[in-house]
């Protein structure tokens, strides 16, 4: 199956037009007329990933985060993403990100479904598109009412992560909330808004916290890959039903990018 037709099965539904202004989506190295017969999945092009794609002979990576985010004047091994896109070429291995168009589309609503979530609805408007209104996070109500304590335990549970940090009071009872996978820092305002009394969420900075709890709304972060590393997940079942099986589809090993000690 040829690159670009890959990339039409997905751009029909995650368009790149619906992308936020700062973000880079789309083929970011390859060709779209190069034959792909295995697909690696991942949420960042990292060097572990880029050998693994290798390793298994893999002619595509698609990621849910851009390998290259700002502009680049010069290709060379000198540079960390200039290494990275040279053994992608050296290799025939085309690199594919679809981030914030996928975000506004449905990483919120997949989220909110691993926890649960009642009377699901989107945080943050950002536009429509062929009929379907997009945006950033849900909000909503847990399954039952519970302590931050309970509902961060539950969140370690159903993402499978090792650790989440609180910001608030731990035995506090919630059960009106918000998910923001990623960073939610400019979302803390729409959940307070939404009457939430607990976002969960990841990248949370130390005024973040402390200003969110000053107006009575209960952090659980996650870490921005202990959210969105389902992305891998959910675009396998996507593909796998678009493609109908002419392509292999692979997840890659991936881990948080930090150690706790």
């Amino acid at each position: 199956m040829k690159c670009k037709e890959i990339i039409e099965s997905i751009e029909t539904v995650y368009q790149p037009g619906n992308a936020m202004d700062w973000d880079n989506v789309g083929l970011l190295v390859g060709d779209r007329e190069a034959e792909v017969q295995t697909i690696l999945l991942a949420v960042d092009a990292a060097d572990a990933v880029i050998e693994q794609a290798v390793s298994l002979g893999a002619d595509m990576i698609i990621t849910h985060h851009p390998m290259i985010f700002r502009g680049m004047k010069r290709i060379t091994a000198e540079d960390f993403i200039g290494r990275r896109v040279l053994k992608l070429a050296q290799n025939g291995i085309a690199c594919y990100a679809m981030h914030t168009n996928f975000d506004v589309g449905d990483m919120g609503f997949a989220a909110a479904e691993k926890i649960r979530m009642q009377k699901q609805e989107i945080l943050e408007i950002t536009g429509e598109a062929d009929g379907k209104t997009l945006g950033i996070g849900v909000k909503g109500e847990l399954p039952e009412a519970m302590t931050v304590l309970r509902a961060a335990e539950f969140v370690k549970q159903v993402f499978a992560i090792e650790n989440v940090r609180i910001f608030g009071e731990p035995e506090h009872m919630v059960k009106r909330a918000a998910i923001v996978p990623g960073s939610g820092g400019t979302e803390i305002q729409y959940a307070l808004e939404a009457g939430a009394e607990v976002m969960i969420t990841g990248d949370i900075d130390h005024h973040e916290g402390l200003d969110a709890v000053a107006q009575g709304l209960h952090i659980i972060d996650a870490g921005h890959f202990g959210l969105e590393h389902i992305f891998t997940d959910f675009m396998e079942a996507f593909l796998e039903e678009r493609l109908d099986g002419k392509v292999g589809i692979k997840k890659a090993r991936e881990a948080a990018p930090y150690v706790v000690v």
